[in-house]
């Protein structure tokens, strides 16, 4: 299936058949709007040359990093989570052998092993994972047994909860929707 989350039809084919790619948008998917993060993975393949992780993770730390500030910035913290995309990269390459894709797929693995597999990577707590679990089952038709149910709210049908649920322009401003009431729930709740 063909992923439509950041409106740039080069970054979503590469989110579309790059295993790694997708994991690293995910990664980069905080304090930015979801576009700009999924966007990411494209920008650094045209400025180190490649998005595998054996490259990312060779790359020199001060190298990778100016990469990540170039105009335009792959994020608002280049630094850190230049660093950070590093960490993962060296994870898939020490764990996984360099292919992301077998972290859900070595092994026919049920949705609870997915989603503790994803929890053990670097940068990926419990939301982050599950919100990828969520993405893998219902955009790329990742079929673990249970994944609906280990990735909790977010892999509810219908739901338009996070970059899982983005298939669209009309999806995209139902989850920008569904977000920003929650923000302002949490907001009231604290005053």
């Amino acid at each position: 299936m063909a992923l439509h989350i950041t409106g740039d039809s080069a970054a979503d084919e590469l989110l579309s058949t790059d295993a790694f790619a997708l994991l690293t948008g995910m990664l980069l998917d905080q304090q930015v709007a979801m576009e700009t993060a999924f966007a990411g993975p494209l920008k650094i393949k045209q400025r180190l040359g490649a998005i595998d992780p054996e490259a990312v993770a060779g790359d020199d730390p001060e190298h990778f990093a100016e990469l990540f500030k170039q105009t335009p910035a792959v994020h608002r913290f280049p630094g850190s989570m230049a660093g950070r995309v590093q960490a993962l990269a060296q994870a898939v390459v020490d764990e996984w052998g360099g292919d992301a894709a077998a972290i859900w797929q070595q092994g026919d693995p049920d949705g609870a092993e997915v989603l503790k597999r994803l929890k053990a990577l670097p940068g990926f707590g419990e939301q982050k994972a599950k919100i990828f679990l969520a993405l893998l089952g219902k955009q790329l038709g990742v079929e673990a047994q249970g994944w609906r149910e280990a990735s909790g709210s977010y892999g509810e049908d219908g739901s338009h909860r996070s970059v899982a649920d983005i298939t669209d322009p009309e999806s995209l401003a139902k989850v920008r929707a569904t977000k920003q009431a929650a923000k302002a729930a949490a907001k009231s709740a604290k005053a």
